[in-house]
């Protein structure tokens, strides 16, 4: 049996747009509302999941970061790994890099990340990796934005820990997912389902792929796979 729901945003629970399907929120709140717990998990920083938590109707847990941070709850302490004294002296590379072509890099919430740090998809991620290849970090393209991370951590890592937390195993979450950075999580979940839009990697360790893409495959899975949860 699943207890919980783990689940990506970007992609998974929007269109093309970026806007949520709204049909994916009904079914996530028939979820909350039947005791399941529902964890969102994205590489955006914790106040924005703060916001979207609130606004679709979940107790507050979620992993952001792309796995560098997780939070039990809205006023659950944060965990944070990682070091991002490490993406500092990264990102520093690459703005030195681009500043002498007179590119500004367009940062993402810059003080409010604790674990890994974000610019916009404006630069090349594999000039990004090449200009960076001798720091200790690794360039994760989500498709949205550029994150720099220290290796080892991953929505995967942040599962294992957030399910200790909660008194679970990992094999008791159904998790789903469409980006190269939800695999490890996908891997980790008891169930790991993607949507028809995902990448074909993603695609390759799901176990179930939605036949209909972004939200609405989201809905989807969740109907094939609602029958098999059960409140703790």
């Amino acid at each position: 049996m699943l207890k919980a729901l783990l689940t990506d945003i970007d992609g998974t629970l929007t269109d093309p747009t970026r806007r949520i399907d709204t049909s994916a929120i009904e079914e996530i709140r028939s979820l909350v509302d039947s005791g399941i717990e529902v964890v969102l998990a994205s590489g955006n920083a914790t106040c924005i999941m703060d916001g979207i938590c609130r606004m679709i109707g979940t107790s507050g847990t979620l992993i952001a970061e792309n796995g560098g941070v997780f939070r039990i709850g809205y006023t659950g302490t944060p965990y944070i790994f990682g070091d991002q004294a490490i993406c500092r002296r990264a990102l520093a590379a690459v703005q030195a890099h681009y500043q002498a072509k007179g590119v500004e890099l367009q940062l993402y919430s810059p003080t409010y990340r604790f674990s890994d740090l974000a610019f916009a998809r404006t630069v090349p991620t594999d000039e990004v990796k090449e200009i960076i290849a001798d720091h200790p970090v690794l360039v994760i393209d989500t498709g949205y934005a550029i994150h720099l991370q220290v290796p080892g951590i991953n929505k995967g890592t942040a599962l294992v820990a957030l399910a200790r937390e909660m008194h679970l195993a990992p094999s008791d979450f159904l998790a789903i997912g469409d980006s190269t950075n939800d695999i490890q999580m996908l891997e980790t979940a008891g169930i790991g389902v993607t949507v028809a839009n995902a990448h074909p990697e993603t695609k390759a360790v799901a176990d179930y792929v939605a036949e209909k893409a972004y939200g609405k495959g989201f809905v989807e899975a969740i109907r094939k796979f609602k029958p098999y949860f059960r409140a703790r």
